[in-house]
C-alpha cells in the first residue's frame, strides 16, 4: 500500500528529534525547501566603527566573511538565539538593542535555491560584554588566509570577499560617521 501523506508526515515527525535542539541536516533542508528560515544576525562595531565578522565556507553560500548570525530554533526566542550565536561562534557574550535595526528578506538563485534559498533575517546591533576568544582570531598573513572557518575579524569596511548574501547589510558595515551605540 502507498505511503499516505498523514504516514509521510509522521515519519518526518519520528525521524525530527527535539526540533528545539535542531533538526537532523536531511530534514532541516528538506524543511528549507518549503518554507523561509528566520535567522538573527549579530551587528557588532567597536568605537571605530569597524565591524565583526566571520569567515564562512560552505556548499550553499561559498567562502567568505559574514556577519555573526544563526537560524531561530523551534520555541526558542530571537534574543536566545543572538546569546548562542555569540556564544558558539565567537566564544564571547553580548547585549543588543531590543528590536532589530533592520529586517531583510534573501533568495538565493544560483543553483542552490533549493536548500537554504529563501530567508528573512533579523539584523540585531550588540555590543560585547565580554572579551572574544582570541584563538579564534583570523589571520590575514599567508599561509594562512582564507582563513579557518569561524574565524573572526573587524574589518573597517566590506571587504572585497564579503559573502554575497550579506551584501545585503553594506549601508551598516560601510559606515564612517558614528552614531547612537547600544550604551
Amino acid at each position: 500500500m502507498p505511503m499516505t501523506m498523514h504516514d509521510a508526515i509522521r515519519l518526518l515527525d519520528e525521524v525530527a528529534g527535539e526540533p528545539g535542539v535542531g533538526l537532523p541536516e536531511e530534514l532541516f533542508l528538506f524543511v528549507s525547501r518549503i518554507t523561509p528560515l528566520v535567522n538573527v544576525d549579530l551587528l557588532i562595531q567597536d568605537e571605530r566603527r569597524h565591524t565583526l565578522l566571520t569567515w564562512r565556507s560552505d556548499e550553499y553560500y561559498g567562502a567568505g566573511w559574514h556577519i555573526p548570525g544563526g537560524i531561530i530554533r523551534f520555541q526558542e526566542t530571537a534574543q536566545h538565539r543572538i546569546g548562542e550565536v555569540a556564544r558558539i561562534e565567537l566564544g564571547a557574550s553580548v547585549e543588543f538593542e531590543p528590536a532589530p535595526v533592520t529586517v531583510v528578506e534573501s533568495f538565493v538563485r544560483k543553483g542552490q535555491e533549493r536548500n537554504r534559498g529563501h530567508a528573512i533575517s533579523l539584523l540585531y546591533r550588540c555590543r560585547l560584554t565580554s572579551p572574544l576568544d582570541s584563538l579564534r582570531r583570523a589571520s590575514t598573513d599567508p599561509p594562512a588566509y582564507p582563513p579557518a572557518p569561524g574565524s573572526w575579524q573587524w574589518h573597517a569596511g566590506s571587504p572585497p570577499d564579503l559573502l554575497e548574501v550579506q551584501r545585503i547589510y553594506g549601508q551598516f558595515i560601510d559606515v564612517s560617521a558614528p552614531d547612537a551605540m547600544l550604551h
